[in-house]
């Protein structure tokens, strides 16, 4: 199908799902998910499973995960004076203890009321009503703050998930460690500590970026037109070591892989912003969708993600559009498990 990159409709990136194949748990073991290879330059789609990604990877390219770990930002708590019952979502940190968050229902969480949660563990203050109807809030508490989270927060699954999980872990990434996700980099929820290994004895550089996930991931596109949709914000940090093996990678004749489109949005970002890979810190809201020129990425490890998605856009524009309509289509032809607990795809 020819696109008219002038006039991108969102409608264009629709595909038709069945519900039960929307992954509500977890496989084990972690890299016993499935792997559709798909080439960038041919369409060919291969079927494997994750733990043959070893086979794909070539000594001296660069593959690069985002380190950021999820918050069990969710808070069920009740309303001081009433008891009435009332959810936060904990979506960005300001300063101190005051925190941008998503209330539910929001009629209650006026500024000036309070609230209460895990028992008195915790209470919050409402300040004031944000753009979005969000809501900025003061926590007070006695101790650490993210100690207390991790007792009484529950992980901020997407809306299709429905199932509880059992073990908060699963919805992070093994190699997990800087705080600040409101969503998993679910990519990289294919990965175990021994395929790690692997990866790196093969003579494959594993490099870290850190960005934060948030919740506009999950956003709907709403815009007809594609141009017309608003990035969210999310924040990023590349550190010197991963330009480093990055420009390394690059000047060997290696492959620079990203691990999840996190990943590569923020390795597009530095490229963009920089014109160069070298460390680097801030806010991004770039938009990658069919006509864009990449500037690092070589190839991307990858989930299925959801019809009319700025990230079917993102996957579209690497791998090409007709390319990956019929990946998709096949996949769901092949009964591939899709989207955050799903199955991955590798574009190469």
């Amino acid at each position: 199908m020819e696109l008219n990159l002038e006039n991108l409709q969102t409608k264009d990136f629709y595909y038709d799902l069945p519900k039960d194949l929307i992954a509500q748990t977890p496989l084990e073991p972690r890299d016993s998910s499935r792997l559709l290879m798909l080439s960038r330059d041919t369409g060919e789609i291969t079927h494997k499973h994750f733990y043959d990604i070893i086979d794909c990877l070539n000594p001296g390219d660069c593959l690069v995960l985002n380190d950021s770990r999820v918050l069990p930002a969710r808070l069920y708590g009740i309303k001081d004076g009433t008891g009435a019952k009332v959810e936060f979502l904990l979506l960005t940190h300001h300063k101190d203890d005051v925190w941008e968050v998503l209330c539910g229902p929001g009629k209650r969480a006026k500024p000036g009321s309070h609230f209460i949660f895990g028992d008195g563990l915790m209470k919050a203050e409402v300040l004031e009503i944000i753009e979005d109807g969000n809501r900025l809030v003061r926590f007070t508490y006695d101790g650490n703050f993210y100690e207390i989270l991790d007792k009484i927060g529950q992980m901020p699954l997407p809306p299709y998930i429905t199932e509880h999980l059992k073990d908060n872990e699963r919805y992070q990434t093994v190699y997990s460690k800087e705080l600040g996700s409101a969503a998993a980099p679910t990519a990289g929820l294919h990965f175990t500590p021994e395929l790690l290994e692997k990866v790196k004895a093969k003579g494959v550089q594993v490099a870290f970026v850190t960005l934060h996930v948030g919740l506009g991931t999950f956003r709907p596109v709403s815009a007809e037109k594609v141009l017309d949709h608003k990035m969210h914000s999310e924040h990023y940090y590349l550190p010197k070591t991963t330009a480093d093996m990055i420009n390394e990678t690059k000047k060997n004749g290696g492959r620079v892989i990203a691990v999840g489109t996190t990943s590569c949005r923020t390795l597009e970002s530095v490229g963009t912003k920089e014109d160069c890979i070298k460390e680097s810190a801030g806010w991004t809201d770039i938009f990658i969708y069919p006509g864009y020129q990449f500037k690092v990425l070589d190839g991307l490890i990858t989930n299925f993600h959801l019809p009319e998605s700025t990230l079917i856009m993102l996957v579209s524009a690497l791998a090409g559009y007709d390319h990956i309509m019929n990946a998709y289509k096949v996949a769901v032809e092949e009964k591939y498990r899709f989207f955050s607990f799903g199955d991955a795809m590798f574009i190469y």
